[in-house]
């Protein structure tokens, strides 16, 4: 696409065949239509690509490179990217039709907010939706609401303005070459809430998020627990990170965020069906800072009883309990919530 670009969509690829002709339609469908498509073949060995190949539509650029994770494959799209706003879409997860259009005109009208995102809504493995809704704060989000609750929620909830990856870049040398980074690469998980930290803590651009849910964020059933323990390891690999640029933020809001995090993934655990990871980890949250039973008393008390019920309950009763787990994974069954209360 030459000339002028409003916005450029940057989609990695890897081992998706099941869902990029999905998403790739989603992108399509928008009712903006200025935009350009990146697609990321991140040394994708399935059919994806090849599905990506079989759209027509002239906007779509497929550029490939070696495998480098979800954090390398953005960044090739970020530094190929011509447009004034970048949009990421994960290649399971699909958009609404007004999803860039009302970006958009939210960027357009307000010039301090540098990330707009949206609310998600929840779909299974088949893209059916689950009635169940992350429901953030969307607006004056401090970088200690960044820090505990992440909430953005998800990659594919943001559009961004190129300004704000400018200002936060920094060069990295791979295979001999030097080349800006924006995401981390050397995280393979936890590389959004990385990025999106350094953002609200090294730039003055503001967060902010429209309240609808304009995202459809798949949830995966399958996952191992040990990859559970992994996305803790990552997210203690920020606070290391962070520590050395920001070391008085570090310092005053670390345990109160591990608390959440380890709440985070002991509701993970529950919904993995692994009652003995899930008891340790919301143990662990409440060693950590129990004063999040008195922030979020319900979340709290919620994810307590489902991972011990889950310990104690027959197996008869897990889909139930996954059922619940996934009720409090950051959502709630279309009741309207103020939009400076968390759920």
């Amino acid at each position: 696409m030459s000339g002028h670009t409003k916005v450029s969509v940057i989609v990695p690829v890897y081992q998706v065949e099941k869902y990029i002709h999905e998403t790739i339609s989603s992108i399509l469908q928008q009712t903006w239509q200025d935009f350009e498509l990146l697609v990321i073949d991140d040394e994708s060995r399935d059919r994806s690509v090849e599905i990506c190949r079989g759209f027509s539509d002239t906007r779509i650029k497929i550029i490939s490179q070696k495998n480098r994770g979800l954090a390398g494959a953005r960044n090739t799209g970020i530094r190929h990217a011509k447009g004034e706003y970048l949009a990421f879409l994960d290649s399971d997860d699909l958009w609404l039709p007004q999803k860039l259009e009302k970006h958009l005109h939210h960027l357009d009208h307000n010039p301090t907010v540098g990330i707009s995102f949206s609310r998600s809504a929840f779909i299974d493995e088949q893209g059916k939706p689950l009635g169940i809704y992350q429901m953030p704060k969307l607006k004056d989000i401090s970088s200690s609401d960044l820090f505990c609750r992440n909430p953005i929620g998800n990659g594919s909830a943001v559009v961004i303005r190129r300004e704000v990856f400018q200002e936060i870049k920094f060069p990295e040398t791979v295979d001999g070459i030097q080349e800006d980074w924006y995401f981390d690469e050397h995280f393979r998980q936890s590389e959004d809430i990385e990025c999106w930290l350094r953002i609200i803590l090294q730039t003055n651009w503001q967060i902010e998020g429209i309240p609808e849910a304009l995202t459809l964020y798949r949830v995966n059933s399958g996952g191992l627990s040990a990859n559970l323990l992994k996305q803790l390891e990552s997210w203690e690999r920020i606070i290391d990170k962070a520590k050395v640029y920001a070391p008085e933020f570090i310092t005053q809001w670390e345990n109160p965020a591990r608390a959440y995090q380890l709440r985070y993934l002991a509701r993970r655990a529950v919904r993995q069906r692994d009652s003995k990871v899930a008891v340790e980890l919301i143990n662990r949250a409440l060693m950590t800072h129990w004063q999040i039973l008195l922030a979020e008393p319900h979340r709290t008390i919620l994810t307590l009883l489902a991972a011990y019920l889950l310990r104690l309950l027959p197996q008869s009763f897990y889909s139930q309990l996954e059922f619940l787990s996934l009720k409090i994974t950051g959502a709630n069954q279309k009741r309207q919530i103020s939009q400076d209360q968390f759920v």
